[in-house]
């Protein structure tokens, strides 16, 4: 007995690929620039320390490692982002590498406050000889260092949206697509800056004036604010690693497509997360009283080009 086997083929609107961002192979770049000039910078001041018997250059190169670090990680996750970007056991996509590396990022800021905080309580407590004409010298250079990286780290690309979809949303998307790996990289270069800025107010203050204080009040001054940018980027990326993203404006936008259909229908169900910079995924449980198929929903929802991966169950009631 013959059989023959047939293979179904899904419709060619249906079938996409689960590629969701692109990716920021701009901000890759700067970010490996700015992490081999901080990396050149901090094996300066180590060596500088060492040579110069200043306590205050070696803290600030090891300090300047954490952040090396740091950018080093951004790179990672963008560089792993983009390598598995076509491995299918990403169900969607891999951008959330990216945000993994914020996160950890964030950690390691978090923790550079701690240790700002206790080596300049040690510093208040059991004040040390600062060598001040050398170590202003290096911490003016790592300053213009960090504003070098600051400048090329900073996100200045606007993601804005002005929908027009028949209706006024009120409100834009700014705060939900930036890069919040680039940002993480872009917090430790201005963290870095702040305390180099802190450090050199400080140091003047004590060769001008025998105020030798200043530098460790300053260092928790700057700690207090690593630490406070460290909570924000915390928060950020561990909103999207949690898929908390039920209050982004997108989620009020489905629930106006479907309020607003010419065919009735009742959400019953609705899950929304991030999947991309400025892209999201939705499921979404309709009930309906027509014989009506998902796809008219699907091409109602699509308006809005932030929704990528949309599916539609319909309940008939």
């Amino acid at each position: 007995m013959n059989t023959s086997e047939t293979t179904l083929q899904a419709p060619a609107h249906l079938v996409h690929e689960h590629i969701f961002n692109r990716g920021n192979p701009i901000a890759e770049k700067k970010t490996a620039w700015a992490l081999l000039l901080t990396t050149v910078m901090m094996v300066a001041e180590i060596i500088s320390g060492y040579a110069y018997n200043s306590m205050a250059l070696l803290a600030d190169g090891w300090h300047m490692s954490s952040h090396s670090v740091a950018l080093g990680l951004a790179v990672m996750a963008y560089v792993l982002a983009r390598r598995y970007a076509n491995d299918h056991r990403f169900a969607f996509g891999t951008w959330k590498i990216e945000i993994l590396g914020a996160y950890t990022s964030a950690l390691l800021l978090l923790l550079v406050a701690g240790l700002m905080l206790y080596q300049s309580i040690e510093r208040l407590i059991n004040p040390t000889a600062v060598h001040y004409d050398q170590a202003i010298a290096i911490a003016a250079i790592g300053l213009l260092v960090n504003l070098v990286c600051a400048y090329l780290l900073k996100d200045d690309h606007s993601h804005g949206h002005d929908h027009h979809h028949g209706h006024d949303h009120g409100h834009t998307h700014d705060d939900h697509h930036h890069d919040l790996n680039l940002r993480s990289a872009y917090m430790h270069v201005v963290a870095d800056a702040a305390t180099s800025v802190l450090a050199i107010v400080a140091l003047f203050g004590g060769k001008l004036w025998g105020a030798s204080w200043l530098d460790p009040v300053m260092g928790i001054v700057g700690a207090g604010l690593v630490a406070i940018w460290a909570y924000g980027l915390i928060r950020d990326s561990g909103r999207v690693l949690l898929d908390a993203e039920m209050n982004a404006p997108v989620v009020e936008e489905i629930r106006e497509v479907i309020a607003d259909s010419p065919i009735a229908a009742t959400i019953c169900d609705l899950h929304v997360w991030r999947v991309g910079k400025q892209t999201y995924a939705c499921i979404l449980t309709l009930a309906v009283r027509e014989d009506v198929a998902p796809d008219y929903f699907r091409q109602q929802l699509a308006i809005h080009e932030e929704l990528a991966h949309i599916t539609v169950e319909i309940v008939r009631v």
